[in-house]
C-alpha cells in the first residue's frame, strides 16, 4: 500500500517539500491542499508587478496544478480550505466547492504560510484598503489603481513589503506617504542604518510619518493619533504577518503566543506524524536558540527540502536560521544577517560595533559605488553576531560572505584572512569585509577604543573634547557641536593646543583619518576615543547637533 503524504500549503515551503519528496520517492502518493487559486507562485515579486517593473503576470506563476501533475505526479488541489485534522485517526478535513471532504494520511505536513496582520483600525474594511499576500491581492490592487486612477496612496507600515510597495507605487507616478509607528523605517534594522534609506526615500518624493499611529480610515482620508487628516484614495495595510495556524490550533497543535507552530529538530509538532515548515512555524534563531518569526522565502524553501529528506529517511536536522535578508529601495539596497544591535541590547549581550565605509570595487575604476557596513561582534572572543550594509551595488556579496562566516562559526580573526576575488572591476585588494575585520581587530587588540553616535552627547556632558581632524574645506558641511578643528596633517605640530587630563574624541569624515589621529594622540599620552562612523554617520542621525562652520 502506498504511503500518503498530505501537504497543506502549496507555495514556498510546501511545494519545495512536495517536489523533493517526489524526486526521492517515485511511488509515494503526495497530495497538496491549498485554499488559494494559485500554487507555486513568486510572492516576493508581486510589488514589482504592481509597479510594472515585472511586465508579464505569468512570470510570477512558477507552475500550475496541471504542470505539477505532469512533471512531478503531484495531486494538487486548489481552493481546498483545510478546516481541521484528527491526529488520532490521521485524517485531514477540508472544504472544496462548498463540500466537506476528508483525506486520510500517513504523514501530514503543515505549510500554510502567514497571513497579513491588520490592526483594529476603524474603516479598514473600506474598498480602497488592501493587503498584499497573494496573487488575488495583487490583481485586486492593480485593478483598483487602474480603474480609479489613484493619485495619492498611504502605506501603513514601513517593513520590507511596505517599503517595496511604496517604491513601486511611486514608480507609477502616484503620490506616496508612509506611516510608521516606530521611529525609523524597516524597524527590524538599527536606527542609524535606516537613516540612509530614509534619505533615499524622501529624495524620491515619498513623505514619511514616523512615530505616527493611524486611528481611523475615512471616506478619503486617514486620521492619525495627532488628529491630522491625510487625504488619500488608496491604502495599503502592511503592518506585519502572523502564522496562518488557526485551524490547526483547534486540532491540538501547540503554538507560541503569536500563533507560530512549535516544532522539534525534525520539524515534527507535538502530534505524532504531523510536521510543519515555512512562515507558520517558530524558527530557532541559530545564534541564540530563541524562537522567533522569520518569514523569508529562502528559509522556507530550505525547510521544505529538509523535511522531505527527513520523511524519506535521510538524517537531517532543523538547525534554525540567521534571518539573512535584503531589500532594494530605489537606487539603494539594504541587507542584513544575524543579530541587530537592538536585539543584542535586549538580550543584554556584551558586544562591540564598527561602521566601515568602502566601495563595491576599487575606487579608481570607473563606476565605483559607496557601501556602508556595520559589523557586530564580541569584543573579547571575536564571535561575529551580525552585520548590516547599505549601498547601490555589492551589498549582497558582503552580507552573504558574513552570513557564511557566521554559519561556519568563523570569527573576526578569520574575516581579515578571507581571500575574496579581486580585480579592479569587481572588488578591492582589501575588501570591505576584510577592512571590517581589521577595524574590529584593532578594538580587540586595544589599539583603538571607539564610541557610538548615541554615546557622544553623554561624553561631552562629562567634559570630553571633540577633535575634528578633517581638512578645512570639508567643514563647510558643518561640524559637531562643541568640536575644535586641527587637520590630521598638522596634528603632530599642534599637540600643545590639545589639553591633557580629559578624554579626547576624534572624528573625521568617514572614520579612516580619525584612527590615525587616535594612534598619534595615544602614543603622546592622551586618553582618546574614536567616534565610530565619524561625521558622515553622526550628521545623518543627529543633524540637530551639527553647527555651521564660520
Amino acid at each position: 500500500m502506498k504511503k500518503r503524504i498530505v501537504i497543506v500549503g502549496g507555495v514556498a515551503a510546501g511545494m519545495s517539500c512536495a517536489t523533493r519528496l517526489r524526486r526521492l520517492n517515485e511511488h509515494m502518493e503526495i497530495v497538496v491542499l491549498d485554499k488559494g487559486e494559485y500554487v507555486s507562485f513568486a510572492n516576493c515579486g508581486m510589488p514589482y508587478y504592481v509597479g510594472q517593473e515585472i511586465k508579464d503576470r505569468n512570470d510570477l506563476l512558477v507552475n500550475t496544478p496541471e504542470g505539477l501533475k505532469k512533471r512531478y505526479n503531484l495531486d494538487v488541489r486548489t481552493k481546498s480550505d483545510v478546516t481541521s485534522f484528527d491526529g488520532q485517526k490521521k485524517v485531514v478535513y477540508y472544504t472544496r466547492d462548498g463540500k466537506q471532504e476528508s483525506l486520510p494520511y500517513d504523514a501530514l505536513v503543515l505549510a500554510p504560510g502567514a497571513k497579513p496582520f491588520a490592526p483594529n483600525i476603524p474603516g479598514k474594511d473600506r474598498d480602497y484598503v488592501f493587503t498584499l499576500r497573494s496573487i488575488n491581492d495583487m490583481d485586486a490592487i492593480v485593478a483598483y489603481i487602474q480603474k480609479h486612477q489613484v493619485k495619492q496612496a498611504t502605506v501603513i507600515g514601513a517593513g520590507f513589503i511596505g517599503m517595496e510597495m511604496a517604491e513601486n507605487l511611486a514608480h507609477l507616478g502616484i503620490g506616496v506617504r508612509v506611516v510608521e509607528f516606530a521611529d525609523h523605517i524597516l524597524p527590524s534594522i538599527d536606527k542609524e542604518m535606516a537613516v540612509f534609506l530614509e534619505e533615499e526615500v524622501e529624495e524620491h518624493g515619498i513623505d514619511l510619518y514616523l512615530q505616527t499611529t493611524v486611528v481611523e480610515i475615512g471616506e478619503n482620508y486617514v486620521k492619525t493619533a495627532d488628529d491630522e487628516l491625510l487625504e488619500t484614495d488608496f491604502v495599503l495595510l502592511s503592518t506585519g504577518v502572523r502564522a496562518d495556524s488557526e485551524p490547526f490550533q483547534t486540532s491540538g497543535i501547540k503554538t507560541n503566543q503569536r500563533g507560530s507552530i512549535l516544532v522539534d529538530e525534525h520539524f515534527e509538532t507535538n502530534i505524532k506524524d504531523v510536521y510543519a515548515v515555512g512562515d507558520a512555524i517558530a524558527v530557532k534563531q541559530r545564534q541564540t536558540g530563541e524562537l522567533v518569526s522569520i518569514t523569508l522565502a529562502s528559509p522556507a524553501n530550505r525547510q521544505g527540502r529538509l523535511l522531505a529528506d527527513i520523511l524519506s529517511g535521510i538524517p537531517r536536522k532543523n538547525n534554525g536560521s540567521l534571518g539573512t535578508g535584503i531589500v532594494r529601495i530605489f537606487e539603494q539596497a539594504f541587507a542584513s544577517t544575524g543579530l541587530s544591535e537592538a536585539t543584542l541590547l535586549a538580550l543584554k549581550k556584551e558586544y562591540a560595533a564598527v561602521h566601515v565605509p568602502g566601495k563595491n570595487h576599487t575606487g579608481y575604476f570607473p563606476g565605483s559605488k559607496p557601501i556602508f557596513l556595520k559589523l557586530l561582534f564580541h569584543p573579547k572572543t571575536g564571535e561575529i553576531y551580525g552585520a548590516q550594509a547599505i549601498g547601490e551595488d555589492g551589498v549582497d556579496k558582503r552580507i552573504d560572505v558574513i552570513a557564511t562566516a557566521i554559519n561556519g562559526k568563523l570569527s573576526v580573526y578569520d574575516l581579515v584572512e578571507l581571500e575574496l576575488t579581486y580585480a579592479p572591476p569587481f572588488g578591492s585588494a582589501k575588501d570591505l569585509v576584510n577592512m571590517a575585520g581589521y577595524v574590529a581587530l584593532n578594538i580587540m587588540d586595544g589599539l583603538s577604543q571607539n564610541i557610538q553616535w548615541h554615546e557622544l552627547k553623554t561624553y561631552q556632558e562629562k567634559g570630553a573634547l571633540v577633535l575634528d581632524v578633517r581638512n578645512e574645506h570639508e567643514l563647510h558641511g558643518g561640524k559637531i557641536h562643541g568640536s575644535i578643528h586641527i587637520p590630521l596633517d598638522e596634528l603632530r605640530e599642534k599637540l600643545d593646543e590639545i589639553p591633557k587630563g580629559e578624554i579626547i574624541i576624534v572624528s573625521c569624515q568617514s572614520g579612516l583619518r580619525s584612527y590615525m589621529a587616535e594612534r598619534i594622540l595615544k602614543q603622546n599620552g592622551y586618553d582618546v576615543r574614536n567616534l565610530d562612523g565619524a561625521f558622515d554617520l553622526f550628521s545623518k542621525v543627529l543633524p540637530e547637533d551639527i553647527d555651521s562652520w564660520s
